[in-house]
């Protein structure tokens, strides 16, 4: 008997894990200059999906507030609601607000980050609250 869990991770099945065809779809969307009809993402996306397929998925999305849909001829033409650094941002935090304690995620993600993205992450942070980012944090104006 196979585990389910192969299926749903992309094991023997081929299947696609959980997800995945969502991520694939705002992607689409996202490299597009314009709103999609579920035919012109199902053309975007790799392998052969079932037009049905791609269909549930842009409802789905539709469903959960991440796409907008116009009228387009019989069907809709997609978009979606949020660019995509908004959409990662809003993910981000969310995972940061799940976690029971907030300063060791926030100190391993910044641990994790490439030496570039930290200094990145520096100048933004400065910039948001106008700090000069040479002064320790404790330390009044």
């Amino acid at each position: 008997m196979q585990d389910r869990r192969s299926d749903e991770s992309g094991g023997a099945s081929g299947r696609r894990a959980r997800g995945e065809l969502e991520s694939g779809v705002l992607a689409a969307l996202w490299a597009s200059e314009g709103p999609l009809t579920a035919r012109q993402v199902r053309q975007r996306l790799p392998g052969d999906l079932a037009y049905t397929t791609v269909l549930t998925i842009l409802s789905r999305l539709y469903d959960k507030g991440m796409l907008v849909r116009h009228r387009e001829g019989r069907g809709y033409a997609y978009e979606p609601a949020r660019d995509e650094a908004t959409h990662t941002a809003e993910r981000m935090r969310t995972l940061l607000e799940r976690g029971s304690d907030r300063e060791a995620v926030l100190a391993r993600f910044v641990s994790e980050l490439s030496e570039k993205d930290e200094q990145l992450l520096q100048r933004l942070l400065s910039a948001h609250d106008g700090r000069d980012d040479t002064r320790p944090r404790d330390e009044g104006p």
